[in-house]
């Protein structure tokens, strides 16, 4: 090959992966699960629950439209947000905004990332406040009760394990009875300690999926969990607890993904095989 085709392939490849990385960052796919949940009450069977996670304060076109658009294709019964709406470096809420005022007359519930931490450390700036104006209820080391038909499930949150600020004794003391928990928090680290405590289903997010994915391996390296994660994207299982981790909608860092576009999720609960409903 001589030195003109070499240059010519070189900057055809570069030219080639750019396009791609650029297409991976803006390319926004849907991934459902279907989660058997014990003692699901008969009202919740198929209660489907839409979960977003590590925005970062991206915009997929002018106030989200183009990721509400995606969204409003699927039928949801209630919104998980698992942190990171915002960043650490110059916090503003505006894009967290513009996607939770799209999502509808739905239960909407929130849970602290670090870059939410980070953000009232380095700056003084919180986007609870914002949300909650919003109708979003923030769940920091708490669990309420989401009924339906005369029936409930659990939903707890727990604030950013990252930053110290995990709380899950607290956060479970008032889940007394038989009704699942469904448990929000923004890392998977509490998956462990979730399935001791008797959690049906753990929402996180955190690892974007390692934004970076080796066919076959996964995710090289995520936040706080080091080289070749062990919880670092998809549905993981221990006894009858299911964990989820959202690849996530944003970068941090790098704005880099490859083999790992944005996602949006969608979990569908169904009874356990072998339980009655309570």
């Amino acid at each position: 090959m001589n030195l003109l085709s070499r240059r010519t392939f070189l900057l055809g490849s570069g030219t080639a992966l750019a396009s791609y990385l650029a297409y991976e960052l803006n390319t926004l796919r849907v991934i459902s699960y279907t989660v058997p949940v014990r003692n699901l009450p008969t009202p919740f069977h198929g209660f489907t629950i839409l979960h977003l996670s590590d925005l970062h304060q991206k915009r997929f076109g002018k106030n989200q439209a183009r990721l509400l658009s995606l969204i409003k294709r699927y039928r949801y019964d209630m919104v998980a947000l698992t942190g990171d709406l915002i960043n650490r470096s110059r916090p503003q809420g505006d894009a967290a905004l513009e996607l939770v005022s799209g999502l509808g007359a739905k239960p909407l519930f929130f849970v602290n990332g670090n870059n939410e931490w980070d953000a009232a450390y380095l700056h003084g700036y919180r986007v609870t406040g914002l949300l909650s104006a919003a109708g979003v209820t923030i769940l920091d080391n708490r669990a309420i009760p989401l009924t339906r038909g005369g029936e409930h499930v659990w939903i707890a949150g727990v604030d950013d394990p990252i930053s110290g600020k995990e709380r899950l004794t607290r956060a479970l003391s008032g889940t007394k009875d038989s009704a699942p928990v469904i448990l929000l928090a923004h890392s998977p680290i509490l998956f462990p300690r979730a399935a001791r405590a008797g959690v049906g289903l753990l929402l996180a997010g955190h690892t974007h999926g390692g934004q970076i994915r080796i066919p076959l391996v996964g995710a090289l390296w995520a936040p706080d969990m080091g080289f070749l994660p062990p919880w670092d994207y998809g549905e993981f299982q221990r006894g009858e607890t299911t964990l989820i981790v959202n690849g996530g909608l944003g970068e941090s860092i790098f704005p880099i993904r490859f083999n790992m576009p944005p996602e949006i999720v969608l979990v569908t609960l169904i009874p356990l095989k072998g339980t009655a409903a309570v």
